[in-house]
């Protein structure tokens, strides 16, 4: 029999995941930051940023550097935000947001990621009129469906999905409400597990089978890319496609 991975490697693989996910967060603190101000009682997309590096356990030291940097008290790189949209196997619609600081690298790591999976990439629009702007606060399996539900609609939200195959709750609402929205889900005492502005389809593609495993093939690479900030499909995928 085998032996899996050691306590060391294991480790390592955790560290370097969770130090893609800071690198991602600081960039989206730098750029919010950059455009609305160093202030996140006046910057809600600064605030959305800050609140997503503390809850990935970022300290307050690293969250302040990016935000000065940002302003300019420190030096620092300047990022600049693009749209890739284009099709996966099966039709599947995604659209891939990054900040970089390099376009000629990033588009070529994202259109690498699109071919190598049976993907192409498409022109602007040639996806997105099929996904709608929304903001999404996302309660975990367990969560008091009654009282997210109540409250949402106390905080003059759009909508509540509740998934019935695993009990996960999404709280949808208007963009320009997503701040006010959290602010009071989470007074009530409901804290999202992850709440964001992003891009929803409205339609699904339903793919499975060895279609459904290139399609998870390629949103895991594209994701795995440091320049890639978010991702988003129409896919409706099988259990078979994770296998």
């Amino acid at each position: 029999m085998g032996r899996g991975p050691s306590i060391e490697a294991r480790k390592n693989a955790s560290d370097a995941k969770r130090g893609k996910i800071f690198t991602k967060i600081i960039r989206e603190i730098s750029v919010a930051a950059r455009a609305g101000g160093g202030d996140p009682h006046n910057n809600p997309a600064l605030r959305t940023a800050m609140d997503k590096g503390l809850s990935s356990n970022m300290t307050k030291d690293v969250i302040e550097r990016a935000i000065k940097k940002a302003t300019g008290e420190l030096e620092g790189v300047e990022y600049e935000t693009i749209r890739y949209e284009g099709y996966a196997p099966g039709g599947v619609a995604v659209i891939v947001d990054c900040l970089t600081d390099n376009r000629v690298r990033t588009v070529a790591d994202v259109r690498h990621a699109f071919a190598k999976c049976g993907g192409n990439m498409g022109t602007e629009g040639s996806v997105a009129f099929m996904f709608k702007r929304l903001g999404v606060l996302s309660f975990s399996p367990g969560a008091d469906e009654d009282a997210v539900t109540e409250a949402a609609i106390e905080a003059g939200a759009d909508d509540v999905v509740v998934y019935p195959d695993d009990g996960s709750i999404d709280v949808l609402t208007a963009p320009d409400a997503f701040e006010a929205v959290k602010v009071a889900m989470e007074a009530a005492g409901l804290k999202p597990d992850q709440a964001e502005v992003s891009m929803r389809a409205e339609t699904d593609s339903a793919v499975d089978g060895d279609v459904g495993k290139q399609v998870v093939k390629m949103l895991d690479m594209l994701e795995d890319l440091d320049d890639v900030q978010n991702v988003c499909h129409n896919a409706q995928l099988g259990q078979d496609a994770y296998a």
